[in-house]
């Protein structure tokens, strides 16, 4: 009885921990400086400040999905979720159809699965098991769209190097993008897909410029939306593209390395539970074990 209060009470914590852990990562990420710098560019409807409205996805989905449960029906909440998926890497209509069938099947997966294995007693692991099921695929997808970000902040003073190197030898900004995208296939391939969007949205016959902030939309990076912002800057007042790009890549490498010394700093911090909850129970076992096991021989002998 003990047991089973025990086990209830720890799985309420944890649901407990998890709901509230996830609403404040929303409240803070929706609050964030960015996000209140965003919000206030695109209220006051300066031409090019807000990279949200020129980010457009031509493919519409199927007819025959849009009738599916999960579905969003408002086109504004389907635009919004076909935005979170291109940042996320998904660009394809199907994405959609694909991550509203996992917000439907993975609870009741999941808890078909616990009732099988706690049996109809266990309701609250159930309840516990879907939860988690129903929050997985938008946690999921929004770890997707941290890495991919990150890896392009990374990948980006990179090819804005190659950007140099290749302005500096006489081609055009078109030709190092494509070059930049081949050379960085390997060690960004985040990066080297979006610069191929960008020469293919040029080729079709969208303007570099509008290009650039459709990148940024999709990325939401603030570096990619501050080198969209110099490069708006220089092709309308004429100023060299070769020492602007050079500035901002070395600005985008001090802020790399500056994030990773910060990630560094907190790693002493994060290796403290692991430390209490695995390594020091195990090694108070290993030091006093023997001496408790001593002493209580000699007290029986008492």
């Amino acid at each position: 009885m003990a047991l089973d209060l025990l086990v209830t009470l720890t799985a309420g914590f944890l649901a407990v921990a998890l709901l509230g852990g996830y609403g404040a990562s929303s409240i803070l990420a929706a609050f964030s400086p960015e996000r209140r710098r965003l919000r206030q560019m695109a209220t006051a409807g300066s031409p090019g400040g807000s990279f949200e409205n020129n980010f457009t996805l031509v493919e519409e989905i199927d007819p025959r999905f849009k009738n599916l449960p999960g579905i969003p029906k408002s086109p504004k909440e389907m635009g919004r979720l076909r935005r979170r998926l291109a940042m996320a890497g998904y660009t394809s209509p199907t994405a959609i159809v694909i991550f509203a069938f996992a917000n439907l099947a993975t609870p009741i997966l999941l808890g078909l699965i616990t009732l099988a294995v706690v049996g109809g007693s266990g309701w609250i692991f159930v309840a516990l098991a879907a939860a988690i099921g129903y929050l997985a695929p938008g946690m999921l997808l929004s770890r997707k769209i941290e890495r991919r970000k990150r890896e392009i902040r990374e990948g980006l003073p990179d090819a804005l190097d190659l950007f140099i190197v290749c302005v500096e030898a006489g081609c055009g900004l078109d030709q190092a993008i494509v070059k930049a995208s081949d050379e960085l296939d390997l060690a960004y391939p985040a990066l080297a897909y979006e610069l191929r969007l960008i020469t293919t949205e040029i080729r079709a016959g969208k303007p570099r410029i509008e290009a650039f902030k459709n990148f940024a939309a999709r990325t939401k990076v603030d570096d990619v939306q501050s080198l969209v912002a110099l490069l708006v800057q220089t092709d309308k007042f004429g100023t060299s593209l070769a020492l602007a790009l050079r500035t901002h890549a070395d600005t985008s490498r001090t802020k790399r390395r500056q994030n990773a010394e910060e990630r560094a700093g907190k790693l002493g911090v994060k290796l403290v539970f692991p430390l209490v909850l695995f390594l020091f129970p195990a090694l108070y076992i290993v030091i006093l074990g023997p001496a408790a096991i001593t002493f209580l021989r000699v007290f029986k002998q008492l």
